[in-house]
């Protein structure tokens, strides 16, 4: 995959719960990708803070958009195991992540990633998540 911001915004609306979500790509390179999400109600948990499920499914698929743009040509990224820290409540107008490649590998890749909740120009890091992705042959 081409590391650039718009062939991955096609490719985060070609999966539709992330198209549902909202989350988008702003920022694109060889193992790095980084993400947003402007937060809407329907992100909150019944405390009026951001779902974990929420903050846990950007950090994945944002590392796994940055194992995709390390991997080879006719070749797909799927989770084959992740881990999430939620250090802090996430609240504000937007959640960030940035997710990069650790290690990259033929059969499987390490990644890593950070959760921001930014509220005008206070940016806190919310989460920590470390993931494995299988580089598996294209069907």
């Amino acid at each position: 995959m081409t590391p650039d911001v718009d062939t991955l915004r096609r490719f985060f609306a070609s999966a539709p719960f992330m198209a549902d979500l909202g989350i988008e790509p702003f920022e694109a390179g060889e193992g790095r990708v980084a993400t947003r999400l402007a937060l809407q109600p329907r992100h909150l948990q019944h405390t009026g803070i951001v779902h974990a499920g929420v903050i846990g499914a950007m950090a994945d698929h944002t590392m796994g958009a940055a194992a995709q743009t390390m991997a080879p040509e006719g070749h797909w990224i799927l989770t084959a195991e992740y881990k999430v820290n939620l250090l802090r409540a996430g609240r504000g107008e937007r959640l960030e992540c940035v997710a990069t490649v650790i290690k990259p590998g033929r059969q499987v890749s390490f990644t890593a990633a950070e959760v921001f909740a930014v509220d005008g120009a206070e940016r806190r890091l919310v989460a920590t998540a470390s993931a494995t992705m299988a580089v598996t042959k294209a069907a």
